[in-house]
């Protein structure tokens, strides 16, 4: 069985600081290193949703410049169809300026662009998403285009994923329509800001499933993963103890883990362990698109992980 993917989303160059540490305001560091990298939470989903055995197609927007050729040319070694990828005159690609110390990033993204991925470019390429099992969106895009795209793939009867990042207050008519929402803490809690519902985890998670949302997967970081949703109670998915290189992509990791185990046929509980799986693997590498897994070194892990229970 062929998981079919449609990602929507950012697609950016990484300029990668490592550092000592984070700076503190007004603080000058020396850096070791920098290095450019590809990425954007789309791009990062894409081919790693591509490299565990997905059919991936790609929506999203790059500058006309050596950047965005780049990209497009990554994505596509990586498997990812990228002709609905549409090159702009006048912008420049998107980019993330990533400080990492000790394995922790701080990121700051600049849209460009991504900027330009709007709700015609949808429309253009419905076949993309009539084509596909499940649609994954994230949120590095204008957020028009994120709601177009949740409202068209329901129409249309397909699974939505959608990873809210970074977050900002989402229309509960477009929460009516999502099938799963991947927040970590400090976006479920942004999403949540307004609702009054207390400092409690599950709190949150339920006025998420009070305003139509299926599903709720809230990543914890090393502390793994919290679901509730289709009628199942509140629960905690531990997380993998691996040695920590590069936290970056880890999420994006996790999402298209969880989108291709859903597109298998696996139940949700199921699909949250492989997709910690794949995120413990990410981490275990430099850089956020390139260090994404294979299917094979997934099922490698799984086979250790089930060995030494």
């Amino acid at each position: 069985m062929i998981s079919k993917i449609a990602v929507v989303g950012s697609i950016n160059m990484d300029f990668v600081v490592q550092t000592e540490r984070i700076p503190i305001q007004g603080e000058t560091l020396l850096g070791k290193d920098i290095s450019y990298l590809p990425g954007g939470k789309g791009a990062n989903q894409a081919a790693a949703a591509s490299r565990l055995g997905a059919e991936v197609r790609m929506i999203g927007s790059v500058g006309k410049d050596l950047y965005g050729k780049e990209l497009i040319s990554c994505l596509s070694s990586n498997g990812v169809k990228v002709s609905s990828i549409k090159e702009i005159e006048g912008f420049s690609t998107g980019t993330a300026i990533i400080l990492l110390a000790n394995g922790e990033n701080s990121i700051i993204v600049i849209q460009g662009a991504n900027g330009k991925c709007l709700p015609e470019d949808i429309d253009r390429n419905i076949d993309v998403l009539m084509e596909s099992d499940i649609v994954l969106i994230q949120m590095e895009i204008p957020m028009e285009t994120v709601c177009h795209t949740v409202k068209v793939a329901k129409l249309l009867n397909k699974t939505v994923i959608l990873n809210p990042a970074p977050a900002q207050p989402i229309p509960e008519d477009i929460l009516a329509c999502v099938d799963m929402i991947t927040p970590n803490e400090t976006e479920l809690d942004i999403l949540t800001n307004n609702w009054a519902v207390g400092n409690d985890l599950e709190n949150k998670m339920d006025a998420l499933l009070s305003r139509g949302v299926r599903n709720v997967i809230t990543t914890l970081g090393s502390e793994g993963v919290a679901f509730k949703g289709d009628g199942q109670s509140f629960q905690r998915i531990p997380s993998y103890k691996v040695p920590v290189k590069d936290t970056t992509g880890a999420g994006d990791a996790f999402n298209a883990g969880l989108a291709y185990s859903i597109g298998q046929g696996k139940t949700i509980l199921d699909s949250i362990e492989f997709a910690n799986k794949t995120a413990a693997l990410a981490i275990g590498k430099s850089g956020a698109l390139l260090g994404m897994p294979s299917l094979t070194e997934v099922l490698s892990f799984q086979e250790k992980a089930c060995s030494s229970q």
